[in-house]
């Protein structure tokens, strides 16, 4: 199994600042296809906690920088 480490620098979608990151890629896909697949993964700013969702190919170019949308819902008051 492949395994390769990608380093990504990218702007905080919260907070406008600079962060810089290393993740780990591993798995099949990264020798098949000759590496043009992509990968996605979710980044908490230190500065600000906003979650960067990032698309970014094994070659560490960024596709994709955005704001990952909160999984925590909040319950709607009650009319009664």
């Amino acid at each position: 199994m492949m395994e390769l480490n990608v380093t990504l620098d990218f702007t905080c979608c919260g907070c406008d600042q600079g962060v810089t990151v290393t993740v780990r890629c591993r798995g099949e896909a990264l020798t098949q296809g000759g590496g043009e697949g992509l990968a996605a993964v979710n980044v908490p700013c230190p500065t600000c906690g906003q979650i960067n969702r990032l698309v970014f190919d094994p070659c560490g170019q960024l596709h994709c920088v955005k704001p990952c949308p909160s999984i925590r819902t909040f319950a709607e008051p009650s009319l009664n």
